[in-house]
């Protein structure tokens, strides 16, 4: 079974080659990987499984890979999800062309494979910072994603690997209200069902585990909306 951890990749490409190489050496880098061979297919996946991030090939057949971004960037629940162009047009007006449309990088073809690794880990290191290793801090608790250790005021604190991928959601974008739906789908995975109370037991287990230590309790339930980190 997929992670619900592990970042979902949409990689929009009509050349069948060019996308098993994208494919192949993203899923070698620990990703889920979504495939369209065109843009409305594309714009069909987004609707069934929003990914964290878009490899997007200008030249598509019947819909450009600049209108299939245009339309992501239109939608205010795709607006956040990065982009990145890749096309064989190297001319800078090309290039602001595709970075004005609302890509979030811009990469020539033909392209090294490590480079384009570097630059998706760089933007979701901007949005799913937990996903890629990094460490993040809030007030005094601190979570390191590669090595999965969570303190708080120098305590090691003893979480379970759901309350560890909640915490990681919630550290990623702290104030943010998520609905017990968005949790389902982002800590446990689309793929399977459970039920939303589960998402109740989890919070408060990771509110039970946050406070082993004492200290008040950083979480915040919103009545009729969901769970809120400070």
């Amino acid at each position: 079974m997929v992670s619900a951890a592990q970042p979902r990749v949409l990689v929009v490409e009509d050349e069948a080659a060019q996308l098993e190489i994208l494919s192949y050496n993203l899923e070698a880098e620990g990703f889920v990987v979504s495939k369209a061979q065109n843009g409305e297919e594309a714009l069909l996946l987004v609707e069934e499984d929003q990914p964290d991030i878009v490899l997007l090939d200008w030249m598509l057949p019947n819909v450009s890979g600049i209108e299939i971004c245009r339309q992501l960037k239109k939608r205010p629940s795709t607006r956040a999800v990065p982009v990145i162009m890749i096309s064989a047009r190297s001319e800078e007006v090309d290039r602001v062309r595709g970075l004005e449309t609302g890509a979030d990088d811009y990469v020539i073809k033909p392209y090294s494979v490590i480079e384009l690794m570097a630059r998706v880990r760089a933007q979701l290191r901007r949005t799913r910072p937990a996903s890629v290793g990094a460490c993040l801090e809030y007030q005094d608790i601190l979570l390191d994603a590669e090595t999965h250790r969570v303190t708080r005021s120098g305590n090691i604190l003893k979480l379970g690997p759901t309350e560890f991928r909640l915490l990681s959601t919630f550290m990623e974008k702290p104030g943010r209200v998520w609905s017990r739906d968005q949790l389902l789908d982002r800590v446990w995975g689309r793929d399977i069902y459970v039920d939303t109370r589960t998402v109740d037991v989890h919070v408060g287990r990771l509110r039970k585990a946050l406070c082993q230590f004492g200290g008040s309790d950083p979480l915040r339930t919103v009545r009729g909306a969901g769970y809120a980190l400070g």
